[in-house]
């Protein structure tokens, strides 16, 4: 029967997090196991994806105010506040040990994570290509990179989240936005404490997770230490990630808006009208206007009207001319006026905003 060696590392530094796949992977050779790793960070921090620009994707003076240090690591994906209230599983496989359709890798990947928690009754699924889901609640996501010569994939057991430090984390363009994310992360995610009440045995878990992985892989789970090889590739790479040369590379990932889940994003816009400058926040939930959020330097009356015209917005279609139609209407119905603003200008704002996605 096929071998794999299970390192559990337990707590580990923020930045240990990280490398120790990496340098798993980079000291690997073709008579090197096939390595899964359990680990979690003793501390919070912000871990940004291969391919993006630090700056623009991370409110880095929160970061700092509040000792949450920041890496990147060569695993894609977006920028994400990560503390002790989740478990890394990495697996770092040879090539051959896995399947060479990336999405067929993703499943097996996933299968014994969602079999963990279903074994916990938590109704977990496989949302295609790399989400868990609960009752259209995103669980978990999943990377995957090639490293050297092994293939990695890295998730998670998500314990706990904590949702507003993850809103808080991300650098966005208004508090509006802000406050979305946080909203959208509430309503659009979820976590073994939320969906059981209670946060259960951590080590049952990881238990628990070994016996799936291990009857997924039809393989034999052997508990592991470090080779001397690892452990000198990992100091070297401790230090490139803490290097700025690694942290501040200019990302390559163009990107608009903020991903909740695979099917929910959030986007926003700015429109400059006549009579002031609006900014549109939209959140689409399978191709439909889920929320908006208007707000600029405008006048318009009545007062309530603002909240009229949003509400009017949810659930239609991202055609332009439905939200023209939508706004035009909620102008009849609530008498709004707003000197040098028309619907058609709200209306620009919101497809401006969507037109991100569309990809315009």
């Amino acid at each position: 029967m096929k071998q794999i060696r299970l390192l559990d590392l337990g707590n580990v530094s923020p930045l240990r997090s990280q490398t120790c796949y990496h340098a798993v992977a980079y000291a690997m050779k073709p008579d090197s196991p096939d390595t899964v790793i359990l680990v979690n960070p003793a501390r919070p921090y912000v871990c940004i994806g291969f391919h993006q620009d630090l700056e623009k994707e991370v409110d880095l003076d929160y970061c700092r105010e509040s000792g949450f240090p920041v890496y990147r690591r060569e695993v894609g994906g977006g920028a994400v506040y990560l503390d002790n209230n989740q478990v890394f599983v990495q697996w770092i496989f040879h090539p051959g040990s896995l399947p060479a359709d990336l999405e067929t890798r993703f499943r097996l990947y996933v299968k014994p994570l969602v079999e963990t928690y279903r074994a916990l009754d938590i109704p977990a699924y496989l949302r295609p290509v790399n989400d868990i889901h609960v009752d259209g609640k995103k669980i978990g996501g999943t990377g995957a990179a090639q490293i050297g010569e092994a293939e990695v994939l890295v998730g998670s057991l998500m314990f706990d989240f904590d949702k507003s430090k993850m809103a808080r984390v991300l650098k966005v363009p208004s508090e509006k936005m802000r406050d979305k994310i946080f909203e959208s992360l509430e309503q659009y995610m979820t976590t073994i404490k939320d969906q059981l009440g209670k946060i259960p045995d951590r080590e049952k878990v990881k238990r628990l997770y070994a016996e799936k992985m291990a009857k997924t892989l039809n393989a034999e789970v052997i508990p592991g230490t470090w080779s001397e090889e690892e452990e000198t590739m990992v100091q070297r790479i401790d230090k490139r990630f803490l290097s700025d040369e690694w942290l501040y590379r200019k990302g390559t990932l163009k990107q608009s808006g903020i991903k909740i889940h695979e099917d929910v994003k959030l986007l926003d816009s700015v429109y400059k009208a006549p009579g002031g400058l609006i900014r549109a926040t939209v959140r689409l939930h399978d191709n439909r206007i889920d929320d908006v959020a208007l707000s600029g330097d405008f006048t318009l009356l009545p007062g309530m009207a603002l909240g009229g015209m949003e509400q009017a917005l949810r659930g239609i279609s991202m055609e332009s001319e439905t939200v023209r139609e939508k706004i035009v209407e909620s102008y009849h119905a609530l008498r709004i006026q707003s000197p040098g603003v028309t619907p058609e200008d709200f209306s620009k704002a919101v497809m401006l905003a969507i037109e991100q996605e569309q990809g315009r």
